[in-house]
C-alpha cells in the first residue's frame, strides 16, 4: 500500500507539471488556434532564468520563479507581437513553421549562453517527509500544491474576473468578441504572457528534480501535445485531466512495468483514446 501511495504522490508531481505546461499551450491554442511548438523553449528558458538568477545573482527560489515568470512573459509577448501576429491571416502552416523557429532560436541562444552541460537547480526545499510510512522528497510535494493552488488561481481569474472573462469570450467567438468592443491584440498578449508565466513556473518547480539543460523543453512539449489532444484542443478542464492522466500512467507503468518504456506510454495512451474518442475527452473548448 505504500509502494501505491508513493506513486500516486509522483503521479501526482508529474501531473501537475504537465498540466501547467499544457493549460498555457491550450490557452494560446484557443485564442490564436495556432499550435506553439515554441512553448517547450519558453519552459526551458524559465529553467535557466530561474537557475542564473539564483546562481548568479543569489536569488531566493521563490524571487528567482517570480524574475523567470517575468522573463518569460516577456518573451512570449514579444514572439506574439514580432512573429504570430504579423501572421494572422496566414494558414497554419506558417504559424507552425514560425514557432518551430522561435524554438530553435531559444535553444541556440541558450546553449550559446550557457553551454550544452546538464546544471543542477538547488532548492531550498531538499529534505524528506514522511506520512503515514510513505516518503517523499519536500519538492514533489511543493511541487503538487503549488501546481494545483496555480491551477486553481486560473480556473478563479477565467471564470471570476473581467480580464478572464474577455480571453473566454475571444475563445468561444473572436469576431463576435471584436464586435462588443474587446480589444484582441490585448487579449492575445495577455494570453501568450499567461502562458508564459505557467510554463516558467513549471520549469522552476521541475528543474530541482530534474536537470537543466537546452534541450529539456522538447520531450515536454511533446507530451503536453499529447496531452491537450487527449482532453480536446482548447480545453482548459482537457488539459488539467489530461495531465493527470499522463501522469498517473508514467508513474505506475514505470513502475509496474519499466521505466525504460515511461515516456513511450504517453503516445500509446494517446493511440488508444483516439481511437474510441477521436476528438478528445472534452469538446467544448476553453469555454
Amino acid at each position: 500500500m505504500e509502494l501505491i501511495l508513493e506513486q500516486i504522490l509522483n503521479g501526482l508531481t508529474l501531473g501537475g507539471v504537465y498540466s501547467l505546461v499544457a493549460l498555457g499551450l491550450t490557452l494560446v491554442y484557443g485564442i490564436m488556434h495556432v499550435p506553439n511548438f515554441a512553448h517547450g523553449a519558453f519552459y526551458m528558458v524559465g529553467a535557466f532564468a530561474a537557475f542564473f538568477l539564483m546562481s548568479s545573482f543569489g536569488l531566493n527560489y521563490w524571487v528567482a520563479m517570480a524574475g523567470a515568470g517575468v522573463i518569460v512573459a516577456a518573451i512570449a509577448v514579444l514572439a506574439e507581437r514580432l512573429v504570430f501576429h504579423p501572421l494572422r491571416h496566414h494558414e497554419g502552416l506558417h504559424h507552425m513553421i514560425a514557432a518551430i523557429g522561435i524554438l530553435l532560436f531559444l535553444e541556440a541562444s541558450a546553449q550559446a549562453m550557457f553551454g550544452a552541460d546538464f546544471r543542477r537547480m538547488q532548492t531550498p526545499y531538499a529534505g524528506i517527509i514522511s506520512m503515514g510510512g510513505v516518503t517523499l522528497p519536500s519538492q514533489r510535494l511543493l511541487i503538487i500544491v503549488a501546481a494545483f493552488a496555480l491551477m486553481l488561481a486560473l480556473h478563479l481569474f477565467l471564470r471570476k474576473t473581467t480580464t478572464g472573462a474577455t480571453i473566454i469570450a475571444m475563445a468561444q467567438n473572436r469576431d463576435g468578441a471584436a464586435l462588443v468592443g474587446i480589444d484582441a491584440n490585448r487579449v492575445a498578449m495577455m494570453t501568450f504572457a499567461i502562458s508564459g508565466v505557467l510554463a516558467a513556473v513549471a520549469a522552476t518547480l521541475y528543474a530541482p528534480i530534474n536537470l537543466v539543460y537546452p534541450a529539456m523543453g522538447n520531450l515536454v512539449i511533446t507530451k503536453a501535445f499529447v496531452i491537450i489532444v487527449l482532453g480536446g484542443m482548447g480545453s482548459v478542464p482537457g488539459a488539467i485531466l489530461g495531465g493527470l492522466i499522463i501522469g498517473f500512467a508514467e508513474s505506475f507503468g514505470a513502475f509496474y512495468i519499466s521505466t525504460d518504456y515511461k515516456d513511450i506510454i504517453a503516445f500509446v495512451l494517446l493511440v488508444v483514446v483516439l481511437s474510441v474518442r477521436p476528438q478528445g475527452l472534452f469538446t467544448t473548448g476553453a469555454r
